[in-house]
C-alpha cells in the first residue's frame, strides 16, 4: 500500500493564493462584461480597461486585461511571493467583485 503524502502548509498556501487570485480575475472579468453590457462603458472605473475595451471591443479588451493580470499573478506565484498574491486577490474581492455583485444583483 502506497503512503499518502500531503503538501507542506507553505505549498498549500501558495496554491491557494494563486487559485484565489485567478478566481477573482475570472469573476471580475465576467461581472465587468455583464456590467458594461447592461449599463454601458461609463460604468467601468478603470481607465486602462475602459480604453482597451473601447479600442479592441468589449470582449477582447477585457480578455486582454484579465489575461495580463493573470500572467502577472502567475509570475508572483513563480517568484514565491504568495502573501502579495493573496493580498491582491483580497483587494480584487473587496474592490471589484463585491461592488459588481451589489450593482448587478441587489
Amino acid at each position: 500500500m502506497a503512503a499518502v503524502t500531503f503538501a507542506p502548509p507553505a505549498t498549500r498556501f501558495r496554491s491557494f493564493a494563486l487559485t484565489f487570485f485567478l478566481l477573482m480575475q475570472g469573476l471580475d472579468g465576467v461581472l465587468t462584461y455583464v456590467g458594461v453590457a447592461t449599463f454601458g462603458m461609463a460604468i467601468e472605473a478603470n481607465p486602462i480597461v475602459a480604453a482597451l475595451m473601447a479600442q479592441l471591443g468589449h470582449g477582447l479588451g477585457l480578455l486582454s486585461a484579465k489575461a495580463a493580470a493573470a500572467a502577472l499573478g502567475v509570475c508572483l506565484h513563480v517568484y514565491e511571493v504568495p502573501v502579495v498574491l493573496a493580498l491582491l486577490a483580497g483587494f480584487y474581492l473587496t474592490a471589484a467583485v463585491a461592488p459588481w455583485t451589489v450593482i448587478l444583483f441587489f
